[in-house]
């Protein structure tokens, strides 16, 4: 198997690693799939499994973006535009998995980690924006569309400043398109009023599995 081969499969599959779905699986039993959005995302499993869920769900998939990275650096050391590669395709596969149906998340936390393995200094932007945004739009759609925007700006603003590598750039407007994408039916439901308000809680949220009610919604991913 050749090294590009190795590049696009490993970080697709890397991103595909159903962190959501596990954690809920096991610290409550339960299909993530079934309950709220019916997606995979660190939203959904703090709804499925309270707050413990959505944090461990958060983490899991920051580490697939910072994962997907250091692999294509050992593959490709000094090629900047193969990093940004598997940067897009672990995002990619966190929003559509292999292993559950191609339905996931929106690809918020993975976007996070692959931007902080790309450039580490944007760690300092980003993760204090996730909880910033979320009490100032209460909605985690918003928060991810946001932060997508983000990426990029902070990408273009290293490259034209500072001379950094245009492949960051290119990975940020790559993940925007893909969250962007993965966010439609979010941007309906904000629309139409029917968006649910994030609620932090260390505690599970019953909830019936509106993603079945959602119809062709359920391929669609969110976070």
């Amino acid at each position: 198997m050749g090294p590009v081969l190795m590049l696009v499969l490993g970080a697709y599959l890397i991103g595909s690693f159903p962190t959501g779905w596990l954690v809920v699986r096991l610290l409550t039993g339960q299909d993530v799939r079934r309950i709220g959005s019916g997606r995979t995302g660190g939203t959904n499993a703090m709804r499925a499994g309270g707050l413990p869920a959505g944090l461990l769900t958060g983490l899991g998939d920051l580490g697939k973006g910072i994962l997907a990275v250091e692999w294509a650096r050992m593959l490709f050391p000094g090629q900047p535009l193969a990093w940004a590669v598997a940067g897009i395709l672990v995002v990619a596969g966190h929003n559509w998995p292999i292993w559950l149906g191609f339905r996931g998340g929106a690809g918020t936390a993975p976007n996070l980690g692959a931007a902080i393995a790309l450039w580490p200094p944007v760690a300092a932007v980003l993760l204090p924006l996730v909880p910033l945004l979320a009490a100032l739009t209460g909605y985690a759609s918003m928060t991810s569309l946001i932060l997508a925007f983000v990426v990029p700006g902070l990408f273009a603003l290293r490259a034209v400043a500072f001379g950094g590598p245009w492949a960051e750039v290119l990975y940020g407007l790559g993940t925007l398109g893909l969250i962007v994408w993965a966010l439609r039916p979010n941007f309906r439901r904000l629309r139409e009023g029917t968006e649910p308000r994030l609620r932090f809680s260390g505690q599970p949220k019953a909830s019936a599995p509106s993603g079945l009610a959602e119809g062709n919604e359920r391929s669609m991913t969110s976070a």
